[in-house]
């Protein structure tokens, strides 16, 4: 019989590696009363200058429909984030950031940003090159939404 060692088994050491990622990062979200999927409606929306559709958000992040659902349920009674109707399909709602989301995003991302930094302050700037180039990499070969795609 096979062993499998999950220690090594690069499935478990992804998933590990961004569960403590995550968590990292959930404190700060939490400063602003928002949760990791809440946070994930709000970057996907704040990066783009035109509504979004929840669909597309879903895509994006590969979270289940039913947990951006209650996110954005939760934003709009926060105040963040707007739904209105699309010119295109009066049936799809569209996803904006209000004034104050777009400050909450504003005010979140270089905080953000400099936890990342932090996490990946142990890799030189080469291995930080080659990281991005791997994960790149793993996202295209899974099909993944990617940066340069938007």
């Amino acid at each position: 019989m096979d062993r499998l060692n999950l220690l090594a088994f690069s499935p478990f050491r992804l998933n590990r590696l961004a569960s403590e990622f995550s968590n990292a990062l959930a404190a700060d979200y939490a400063r602003f009363g928002i949760d990791i999927p809440e946070w994930r409606v709000l970057a996907t929306l704040g990066q783009h200058a035109e509504p979004r559709s929840a669909a597309y958000v879903v895509r994006c992040t590969r979270t289940h429909k039913s947990r951006i659902s209650r996110a954005v349920g939760h934003l709009i009674e926060l105040g963040l984030v707007a739904r209105r109707e699309s010119g295109d399909d009066r049936r799809e709602m569209m996803l904006e950031l209000t004034p104050q989301g777009r400050q909450t995003y504003a005010e979140l991302v270089p905080i953000l940003l400099a936890r990342e930094a932090k996490l990946l302050s142990g890799l030189s700037e080469a291995q930080r090159r080659d990281f991005d180039r791997l994960l790149g990499a793993l996202e295209e070969s899974l099909g993944l939404v990617r940066e340069r795609e938007e």
